[in-house]
């Protein structure tokens, strides 16, 4: 009983290493490569698979998804003798299971050296600015000869990209100056810029201004010799006035020797006004010297002794208050007034003659009697 039993045991525990050894299981995106007596048979597709057990072995179990590889950084030497690390990144997928297992070893190991004496021949003839800003014909140039390589290893290079490319630290310092005196020309060159833009608006605005003050100094000065031509054509016109009526009442009274004593009289406090006259003498006999004044006027030509006829009185024109009583009723036609004044002495200064009547003839001087 009991060995039958331990028979029923291993029978069993042989059962299920056969069943082990039999059924395979392949996860998604995985190949299977079984070998038979260490030869390649077959490959195992994802999902349940069976094997003939104790013969045929799964020997390779490979990824085909896309994969990401990180190279360290290489050191590169440029066509200016700089040396510069860079690192890389590869994107692989492997497309052909059993040329990946048996063309080559190691495909990573080997991906990896091509891609550095790949990035050595190509960077080898850039100088240090065109690697600094060429990776995007690096990338190229990697992904070309890489995929064009992996083929016969059942790879597919997907994507090669340039992680960084580090110059040497002296040229890092280098680069760092370079760059800080390009800002600070730019900075100059923009403050330069600022202050001639400020400059030409300055000096517009200042024509503008000059422009506007000259003309309106223009105008002021039109203005103003406009108003005084006005005032001196009104003054003129008052004095023409004042003289007209007074050489009219001068005619009209028939003046005579009393009239001229009577003016030299009134002009003897003038005479004395002036500031060199520090002493004036004024005769005692001051009935003489009227009569010889009065000789003397009487030999003035043209003037009479006496004269005789009716003393017309001058029309003074009205008071002050008939006056005030006047400009307040013609208040609304001065202006009118006004202008017509201003056409007729516009008139005048074009070549119109006065209308003062001719002084009277003069009288042929007295004989004087024989002596």
């Amino acid at each position: 009983m009991t060995v039958a039993l331990a028979l029923l045991g291993v029978l069993a525990i042989f059962v299920i290493l056969l069943l082990a050894q039999t059924i395979r299981i392949v996860p998604q995106a995985r190949a299977g490569v079984v070998e038979r007596f260490g030869k390649y048979r077959t490959t195992l597709q994802p999902g349940l698979n069976v094997v003939t057990p104790f013969v045929d072995r799964v020997r390779y179990m490979i990824d085909m998804r896309e994969q990401v590889v990180s190279f360290p950084p290489q050191p590169v030497i440029t066509e200016d003798n700089l040396v510069v690390s860079i690192d890389t990144v590869i994107y692989f997928q492997v497309t052909d299971p059993v040329a990946a297992t048996y063309e080559i070893a190691n495909y990573i190991s080997a991906v990896e050296q091509l891609t550095m004496t790949t990035l050595r021949n190509i960077v080898g003839g850039m100088d240090l600015e065109q690697t600094l800003t060429s990776r995007e014909d690096i990338n190229r140039g990697l992904s070309g000869v890489l995929d064009e390589a992996t083929t016969r290893w059942g790879i597919r290079v997907g994507r090669v990209e340039i992680k960084g490319i580090d110059p040497p630290p002296s040229i890092k310092d280098s680069m760092e100056k370079q760059m800080r005196a390009d800002r600070d020309k730019r900075a100059v060159i923009l403050t330069a810029e600022g202050q001639r833009q400020s400059a030409i608006l300055t000096a517009e605005g200042n024509k503008q201004a000059a422009i506007l003050n000259a003309e309106g100094e223009r105008e002021a000065r039109i203005l103003r010799a406009q108003a005084e031509r006005e005032a001196a054509i009104l003054k003129a016109q008052g004095e023409g006035q004042a003289i007209q009526t007074v050489f009219q009442a001068i005619h009209d009274g028939q003046p005579d020797q009393s009239l001229l004593a009577y003016q030299y009289l009134q002009m003897l406090p003038k005479i004395a006004e002036g500031d060199a006259n520090k002493v004036w003498v004024v005769p005692s006999e001051i009935t003489k010297a009227l009569e010889g004044l009065g000789s003397a006027v009487h030999e003035v030509a043209g003037i009479p002794q006496h004269t005789g006829g009716v003393k017309h009185r001058v029309d003074m024109g009205p008071s002050l208050t008939e006056l005030e009583e006047q400009r307040k009723a013609n208040s609304s036609s001065a202006d009118a007034e006004v202008q017509k004044a201003i056409a007729a002495a516009d008139s005048a200064a074009q070549g119109r003659s006065t209308d003062l009547p001719p002084p009277p003839p003069s009288s042929p001087p007295a004989e004087e009697p024989p002596a």
